[in-house]
Parts: structure tokens; C-alpha cells; sequence
């Protein structure tokens, strides 16, 4: 009876991390259930297989049996969460067919004190991306990457040593530029237009918020209302726009969700994968952190999780082929007027709004 009852509170534990996230608090320990859908999911699976064995064992009394569907429900409320992110789902960005202009992107956080900059460089060289912006660079990742400068001539650099330093390097022209620091003083974000023909020009928008976290900031207030103004910014333009960075979130929490349901924004990744983006030495720890968001000008022509470099996180490299009359075949999360409220509800409690957003190109 003993390994029943531990069955049960292990089960307990299972059905209070799965339903937390589901409240409104912002404290960094339930927003940080939000991560681990597919471990919890793997938890819950292994708890139902031990409990069937239980069952058959000691007996299905009612406290098992309500148990096991327990057990069952927390699976199928995950899978719900995560399987867009399969290939079960289908694609909400449609594959691109050779059309051009195309835009070849690569976004990585490098780790500040990481010394393997020299293979970041190759990584570079070998995918030959027409932007590449790095986060958590300070002034010797910078050192570095100007070694590049010579194939990319438009530069936005902010080096800093508190791990939110970024750098974007650039063989498209850039105009526009913009760093700004939209709800703290010391996380810095980048806002440019990139010309990516001669009649084809796009909003570009680097962000990084800090996570939720006992050592950075104890609620998400911070890092949600980031996302959410420069969500409601972006749902005003009717131009071509890229967002991302590392949103230190995943892709299927509230507030990213949120986020694409404001801005109208598409995940590329939804129905071709989840590409974990962290953390690269921990495998069963990862989750989908560093992030591409666009608007259905464009479809996809390559998503690419890049070897390690020795940071904790993996590159990400996506092309996206400017294609609008595909485009409008695309659709991607619905705007409703809960998501209206709870946006509301994330910027009131920062002192920023969608106004000091900078707009390149307006």
C-alpha cells in the first residue's frame, strides 16, 4: 500500500504542475511550468503505465482508478499544447516554392563566456545567412565577429556584460536602425528595416527579455509585457515584419501564444517541429527558447537547428522567401477578446506601451 499512496502523491504533484500554469500568476516558479510540457507529458505517461501495474497487483479501488485517469488527462492536455509542434499537425507556413527575394537568417545566443567563438565564425561562414545577430555578446564576442564585417557591412552593436548584450551583422542594407530598451533599463532591444530588394523592404525586430527566474526577475511581468507591445507595435503594419531572439519562453506558452494572437504573427515551426533551442548539453531538458515569428509575406524555404558551438543554446537558421499572393493562404493563431483583456492585464503592469516600440520604415 505504501508505493499506492507515493503513486498518488507523485500523481498529485503531476495534476498541480499541469494545471498552475493555467492561473494568471506571474511568480518565475509557475511560469516556469510552462517549459516542461513534454517532460511532464513523459511523467505523466510513465505514471499511468505504473499505475495500471499497481492496479492489477493490489486491486483498481476508486483511488486508483480516479489516479489513473488522472494520469490520462494531464497527457492529453499536453499533447494539446505540444503536438503543433509536430509533424502531426499541419504546417502553418507553407513551404516555399523558388520564389525570390528570400531572406536567410541565423540567430544565436552565443554565451557570454563562451570561448569557442572561432567555430560560431565557421558556423557562420558554412550556412551563409544574409543577417546573423548573436545575443549575450559583449565587447570580445564583438571583437570576433567584426572579423566578418568585411562580408557584412551594416552593423547594429550593443555589446554589454550583463548577458543581454547583441549584435546584428548584415550583408542587406539596413536603415532605421534602433536600439532600444522598451521595460528595462539594462535589456536592449533591436529595431531596424532592412531593404531586402529594390522594391521589397521589411520591419526587423531582436528582442531578449529577461526570463522569470530567482537570480533574474521573480514574476514574468517584465518579459510579458516586452512581448505584448511589440506585439500590438507589429499588428498595426501591413509590410513584411521578422521578429526574434531569444524570448527566454517557449513556443507554446500563454504569453507566446499571446503574443502571436496580437500580432497576427506565423510560427514557422508549427507543424514541422519543435526545435529545442535549449539547453545543448542537457537532452532531456530542452525546450524551443530562441524564436522567428513573421508575417504571412512569407513562406519557408529552410528551418535548420545548427550544430553546437559550445553555448547552451543552439543556433537557429531559417530562410523565408517573400511570397504574399501564397500568403494569404496562411493563417496562423486568432485574436479573441480574452487575449485582448489579458494583453491589457500584462502591459498595465509595466510602465511601456506599443508607442515606444520604434517602427522602422514609418
Amino acid at each position: 500500500m505504501t508505493v499506492q499512496w507515493m503513486w498518488l502523491g507523485a500523481t498529485v504533484v503531476l495534476v498541480l504542475a499541469t494545471l498552475l500554469p493555467l492561473s494568471r500568476i506571474t511568480a518565475w516558479w509557475i511560469r516556469g511550468l510552462d517549459f516542461p510540457r513534454l517532460q511532464l507529458s513523459t511523467l505523466a505517461a510513465a505514471l499511468l503505465c505504473t499505475g495500471g501495474v499497481i492496479g492489477q497487483l493490489h486491486g483498481f479501488t476508486a483511488l486508483t482508478l480516479t489516479g489513473l485517469v488522472l494520469c490520462a488527462g494531464c497527457i492529453i492536455f499536453h499533447a494539446w499544447w505540444i503536438i503543433p509542434y509536430t509533424r502531426l499537425w499541419p504546417r502553418e507556413v507553407l513551404d516555399a516554392d523558388g520564389a525570390t527575394p528570400c531572406l536567410r537568417l541565423l540567430t544565436a545566443n552565443v554565451l557570454t563566456s563562451n570561448r569557442q567563438t572561432e567555430r560560431f565564425l565557421e558556423l557562420v561562414r558554412e550556412n551563409d545567412p544574409d543577417i546573423f545577430i548573436t545575443l549575450e555578446s559583449d565587447s570580445r564576442w564583438q571583437d570576433c565577429l567584426d572579423t566578418l564585417e568585411g562580408d557584412y557591412p551594416f552593423t547594429v552593436k550593443v555589446p554589454l556584460d550583463n548577458l543581454y548584450g547583441m549584435h546584428l551583422y548584415s550583408r542587406l542594407p539596413l536603415s532605421d536602425t534602433e536600439v532600444a530598451y522598451l521595460v528595462e533599463r539594462d535589456i536592449p532591444s533591436i529595431h531596424a528595416k532592412v531593404q531586402l530588394s529594390d522594391t521589397v523592404t521589411l520591419r526587423l525586430h531582436v528582442l531578449h527579455p529577461a526570463p522569470p527566474s530567482p537570480t533574474e526577475n521573480e514574476e514574468s511581468t517584465e518579459r510579458d509585457a516586452e512581448l505584448v507591445v511589440v506585439a500590438q507595435s507589429v499588428a498595426e503594419e501591413s509590410g513584411p515584419v521578422v521578429v526574434t531572439g531569444d524570448l527566454n519562453d517557449v513556443a507554446w506558452s500563454t504569453t507566446t501564444r499571446l503574443f502571436r494572437k496580437i500580432s497576427g504573427l506565423l510560427d514557422p515551426r508549427v507543424g514541422r517541429g519543435m526545435f529545442n533551442t535549449f539547453h545543448a548539453e542537457h537532452k532531456l531538458l530542452r525546450w524551443p527558447l530562441d524564436h522567428l515569428y513573421h508575417s504571412d509575406h512569407f513562406t519557408v524555404s529552410e528551418l535548420r537547428r545548427l550544430p553546437t558551438f559550445g553555448s547552451d543554446h543552439f543556433p537557429l537558421l531559417v530562410e523565408l522567401c517573400y511570397q504574399p499572393v501564397r500568403g494569404d493562404a496562411q493563417e496562423g493563431l486568432d485574436e479573441d477578446a480574452e487575449g485582448r483583456e489579458l494583453a491589457q492585464e500584462k502591459v498595465a503592469a509595466e510602465p511601456v506601451t506599443a508607442g515606444d516600440v520604434p517602427e522602422p520604415g514609418r
